[in-house]
């Protein structure tokens, strides 16, 4: 009894993955480099979403038609082609370990520009602190 379930489950299991359909490669496939691009982008975009979308959505900002109109496609070439690329798990996931590496380093020189930013303030402050002093003992 317990083999013959064994055996029911293994042929049901067999036959369930027989019918995966891979999407036809698209006639306008959008090249692997622009939708790293793409995606990066799709991903700001998503964070903007995150802390501010009612501003976002208050300004009218249609944010989504303007990565399109930027790499100059469409919603459906752009689902087409993510489609075509997410079919195969692993080139997929060298593409968006690439999306995460730019955007690491994108944080990585975003910090140093803020790191730069903060010396540089803390400088004026402490040069206005010193001429106030220089001022109040005249």
């Amino acid at each position: 009894m317990k083999q013959s379930l064994i055996l029911i489950f293994v042929v049901i299991s067999a036959l369930g993955c027989q019918d995966v359909n891979i999407p036809e490669k698209p006639e306008n496939l959008i090249a692997k480099d622009k939708m790293i691009d793409i995606l990066k982008e799709t991903y700001l975009i998503n964070a903007a979403r995150s802390v501010n979308n009612k501003a976002i959505i208050s300004k009218g900002i249609k944010i989504d038609s303007m990565i399109y109109a930027k790499y100059q496609i469409d919603s459906l070439q752009f689902a087409k082609s993510n489609a075509y690329y997410a079919s195969d798990i692993n080139s997929y996931m060298i593409m968006i370990q690439k999306v995460e590496s730019d955007l690491l380093s994108m944080r990585e020189e975003m910090d140093s520009i803020i790191k730069l930013d903060r010396a540089r303030r803390d400088s004026i402050s402490e040069r206005l602190k010193s001429a106030n002093k220089v001022d109040s003992l005249n």
